[in-house]
């Protein structure tokens, strides 16, 4: 009976999140690529007063970065001492 029940608490969920699942992971990726662009924004020629601070998260956006500057429409990488292409 308890995995009957499992199993249409599963389908509902399913049925109800299907639609938005997508949405949801578009809007997670435009806010990533908009914390990129904070981050790098110093390194690209933007000031940033936060600079100090946002430098320290560098190392974690190195592994997306090439992704990153392609979903931009950037073909070869912004950065003169960071080359990933």
């Amino acid at each position: 009976m308890t995995s009957r029940w499992a199993s249409v608490s599963r389908s509902l969920e399913e049925y109800y999140a299907r639609p938005y699942r997508q949405a949801l992971a578009r809007e997670r990726r435009d806010e990533d690529d908009f914390f990129t662009l904070v981050v790098l924004g110093e390194a690209l020629g933007v000031p940033d007063p936060a600079a100090y601070y946002s430098a320290e998260l560098l190392p974690y956006l190195f592994e997306d970065f090439h992704s990153w500057h392609r979903r931009m429409g950037m073909p070869r990488s912004p950065l003169d001492h960071m080359s990933c292409c």
